[in-house]
């Protein structure tokens, strides 16, 4: 079996999440979705997982960061060209996300960021492959 990466996130109304990121052209897997949790499919091996505030407490001794006062994480996404990101932050915004950061773009690379419902940031970019080294 590959690595899989699930990041979990806290959030307030998971219908309203799902609803948002269903929006943005996500899909769920309903093997792992329930009342309490929703499994966000980003890519093949790469997941978010949406869990009620009650279902992220049985995994945690520490508070649940507030996010409208402090970033717990940034989540960064590729997306295939620059135009994407721009159709992907635009939808989001449009869907209710706030936009979090300036538009970033130095060529090589662009990236624009907005918080989601819940306040947790996303980082959307693309980078031309062109200057990815292979090691």
């Amino acid at each position: 079996m590959s690595t899989k990466i699930f990041v979990n996130l806290p959030v307030k109304d998971l219908k309203r999440s799902m609803s948002f990121f269903k929006t943005l052209g996500f899909e769920f897997n309903p093997q792992f979705t329930d009342d309490t949790a929703a499994c966000m499919v980003i890519a093949d091996d790469i997941y978010a997982m949406l869990l009620t505030h009650a279902k992220f407490k049985m995994f945690t001794k520490k508070e649940i960061a507030d996010t409208t006062r402090f970033t717990e994480a940034l989540t960064a996404l590729s997306c295939e060209s620059k135009g994407k990101v721009d159709d992907l932050v635009e939808t989001a915004l449009k869907a209710g996300a706030v936009e979090s950061g300036n538009l970033q773009d130095y060529g090589f690379m662009y990236g624009r960021s907005f918080d989601d419902l819940d306040g947790h940031t996303w980082e959307i970019f693309w980078m031309d492959p062109s200057h990815i080294r292979k090691t």
